[in-house]
């Protein structure tokens, strides 16, 4: 069963109700196009879609791909700012519930390598691949974020992280588990996220870097600032360390975790230390930044020489790739045996990312490995460029990827979006990085203008390279 909604209380309520019923969940994400939401029902053989009312338009130009028979039941959310009008045959969701068996009980478990979801990557190269989640990975994982974020009871949490992008990070089961209250957040946007997080007293809440960056740069009077401690997790690109430093002034207490979708999120965190604390306000915000140790329910995680497969030294230096293995990795993609097979080569799975491991132990990634850059066959972390230029003041975001060149192979192009109201000029960005880094790793090149994203906000970086050629 599939659900194309925001995050309101109905799509929370799905993550339950349809793995009662032994069906799989399938959350799809609102900012597809829709000839991939088209794709995904097809593709996961769906047989009832759920969806809100201001994303029917979406809804049924997927569905008008004749191959597509299923039953609608349509979210008529009272809060919607938009409400076209219904030109299919709907169930409404409120009178589907109203009409359940009130002594209906849950039948119990009889596999907990049962499928339970199915959660999509992004796809910004092809068509996304579909990720089947287990039963015993999503528990696992829940009961590991309790002990990882140090969950007290009863927390109070605001859901702004889409519940479409691995269920939530598992947040909707893992928050049911401490009795939390969950204020949940139909759209984003900075105003209102300071403004909820005051109104209900919000402990906890998740978002991806670009969130904080929003949060960050977002015109002082709608920020906020508080006397109490706010728990944010973050997950997805390093975050720029001088993001995470903007982030203390506001009250926000950030724990920087790792994952993917085939990991159910999150499964390292850049667990705090009682030193770091008499480190300088920069410094702190770089070691937070990293990737960190493992959560408790990964049984394993290492960095190995893509080659010769051997573990690389803790030197902070030797770069290799992140790969995992434990019960919180997917049960395969679905219906695609030769990348599942791929993916768990030599029983780890392979994440793609390149990371170093420091002297205490911490992952810290450099770089997915088709985005390092090898200039005069030197490695250059195009996320190294990229958290220096996050430090000067008039950039709002940046992506640095590889630029052909005929001397040294490829050198460092960065595409530079710069916060609204500032200025700043190629060659003073070029200076820059130059009095913070290595010469040879400096940018050669800045682009001005809007990044392309994902729909989960990832920045397109094969895009970037397509403009450079």
């Amino acid at each position: 069963m599939a659900i194309l909604a925001f995050n309101t209380p109905e799509l929370f309520e799905a993550h339950f109700s349809v793995p009662m019923t032994g069906a799989v969940l399938n959350t799809i994400n609102t900012r597809l196009d829709a000839e991939t939401v088209a794709y995904i029902l097809k593709f996961g053989q769906v047989k009832a879609l759920i969806v809100d009312r201001e994303l029917l338009p979406l809804a049924q130009k997927a569905l008008q791909d004749e191959q597509i028979k299923l039953k609608i039941i349509l979210i008529d959310d009272d809060s919607a700012e938009v409400k076209p009008s219904v030109e299919l045959e709907v169930l409404e969701y409120e009178e589907l519930i109203n009409s359940g068996d009130p002594q209906f009980t849950c039948p119990p478990l009889q596999d907990e390598w049962q499928a339970l979801s199915l959660n999509y990557t992004s796809g910004t190269t092809g068509r996304p691949k579909g990720v089947v989640y287990h039963h015993r990975g999503s528990y696992l994982m829940s009961m590991g974020t309790v002990t990882a974020w140090e969950l007290p009871h009863h927390p109070r949490y605001l859901y702004c992280v889409p519940m479409f992008h691995c269920n939530g990070w598992g947040h909707a089961w893992t928050m049911t588990l401490v009795a939390a209250t969950v204020v949940c957040m139909r759209s984003f946007s900075p105003k209102l996220l300071f403004d909820l997080l005051e109104r209900h007293d919000i402990t906890h809440f998740g978002g991806a870097p670009v969130v904080l960056n929003m949060l960050a740069n977002a015109p002082a009077e709608e920020q906020k600032h508080f006397d109490r401690s706010i728990k944010v997790m973050t997950a997805g690109a390093p975050p720029p360390a001088k993001v995470l430093e903007s982030m203390t002034e506001f009250g926000f207490d950030v724990l920087h975790v790792y994952g993917l979708t085939e990991t159910y999120g999150h499964i390292l965190e850049s667990a705090p230390q009682s030193d770091w604390q008499d480190q300088s306000a920069a410094r702190r915000s770089e070691l937070i930044s990293r990737q960190g140790v493992r959560f408790p329910i990964m049984e394993e995680v290492s960095v190995i020489d893509p080659k010769t497969k051997k573990v690389v030294p803790s030197d902070g230096k030797t770069i290799g790739e992140i790969v995992m293995r434990g019960n919180t990795t997917m049960k395969g993609y679905l219906n695609n045996k030769e990348a599942t097979a791929e993916a768990f080569d030599g029983g780890w799975f392979h994440s793609g990312d390149l990371a170093v491991v420091q002297e205490d132990g911490y992952i810290q990634i450099k770089d997915r490995a088709k985005d390092i850059i090898i200039s005069g066959g030197e490695n250059i972390s195009s996320v190294e460029i990229e958290n220096v230029l996050y430090k000067h003041p008039a950039v709002g975001e940046a992506a640095v990827v590889a630029m052909p060149d005929d001397k040294w192979g490829e050198v460092p192009c960065a595409f530079v979006e710069l916060k609204a109201g500032e200025s700043t000029k190629d060659q003073e960005l070029i200076e820059f990085c130059t009095q913070h880094m290595a010469r040879f790793k400096r940018p050669k090149s800045i682009i001005f203008g809007p990044l392309p994203k994902t729909a989960t906000g990832k920045i397109q970086k094969h895009e970037l390279r397509q403009r450079i050629k």
